[in-house]
């Protein structure tokens, strides 16, 4: 707080003596109190000790710990109030290109899309529409639209985009597994999963191979069970090996900017599946939440 030595005019001597001694009562106080920026640091250093606390708890979670401070720290994820970038999605079994820009607050995990773009991989088209995740459903407007899932794919390309920093929160399961190879090269390898009951995959996992000399994330394995059946489920899950590449450090966080998916089949990448880009990278952009009021013409989509 700043107080100016500046008399206002028409004040007696005594009505600034007042004057004064109520301001520097209100400083006094406002000096015990802490500011809006020291709430923050303070919000932010809770954060990090709590998933410090949680990560240290085993192998698996250290592994991932040391990845998060290989790409920028805890202290910089937390204190970043919202992830944004444009994210362009290919994939050609599906028939599917979609490209969106997203804003996320941080904290709350609340998103919101612009589409940009929508269509097949050989012909994206222009397209004016939005989508959302809003805490407790998710929307998209116009209701016409029906190649996107917002409930899928509202928070998915910000999951991945942010992993390893996400793989902090409650309710994950850490294991350290042995070494692999993969294109001739050694890593270090942990698989994350989630509490029973966390979102709308619980039983989703990812699976890190991290550079043993960077320790960055150099690809991973995942699986997706959203809209799926527990008993289709139950045997074992198909998954993708997805590599992370051309990283860059924005806003102090070093994330990729291009993703390359293919189908894993015995111990080993199989045909292409799918490929994403990143892109107007921000840590720092404006949250704005009317952008998460649904239109009159848009729909919401429940959970599967």
């Amino acid at each position: 707080m700043t107080l100016s030595s500046s008399r206002p005019a028409g004040l007696s001597n005594a009505a600034v003596l007042r004057l004064s001694a109520v301001v520097l009562l209100a400083a006094l106080f406002a000096g015990c109190q802490p500011t809006s920026n020291e709430v923050s640091k303070r919000q932010v250093a809770r954060e990090v000790a709590a998933a410090r606390e949680r990560l240290e708890a085993n192998d698996g979670g250290r592994l991932v710990l040391q990845a998060i401070e290989a790409h920028g720290g805890l202290e910089a994820w937390y204190a970043a109030p919202t992830s944004s970038y444009t994210w362009d999605y290919s994939n050609p079994g599906m028939k599917l290109r979609f490209k969106s820009r997203l804003v996320a607050d941080n904290r709350t995990r609340q998103i919101y899309h612009t589409l940009l773009t929508l269509g097949t991989p050989e012909e994206p088209l222009p397209v004016t529409g939005r989508f959302a995740w809003t805490g407790e459903e998710a929307w998209i407007a116009p209701a016409s639209i029906t190649q996107v899932n917002p409930r899928f794919w509202a928070a998915t390309g910000y999951y991945f985009q942010s992993i390893p920093f996400v793989l902090a929160d409650p309710g994950l399961r850490y294991e350290a597994l042995p070494d692999e190879q993969l294109d001739g090269k050694t890593y270090r390898m942990v698989r994350v999963g989630f509490e029973a009951g966390v979102g709308d995959a619980p039983d989703d996992t990812y699976t890190l191979y991290l550079d043993p000399e960077s320790h960055r994330v150099a690809a991973l394995r995942y699986t997706v069970t959203f809209g799926r059946s527990p008993q289709a489920t139950a045997g074992a899950r198909p998954e993708t090996l997805f590599y992370y590449e051309d990283y860059v450090t924005v806003d102090g966080l070093t994330v990729p900017r291009r993703f390359r998916g293919f189908n894993w089949v015995d111990g080993k990448a199989g045909t292409f599946k799918n490929e994403a880009w990143a892109d107007e990278i921000s840590f720092r952009r404006p949250f704005d939440a009317s952008q998460l009021v649904m239109p009159a013409d848009g729909k919401v989509v429940p959970k599967p």
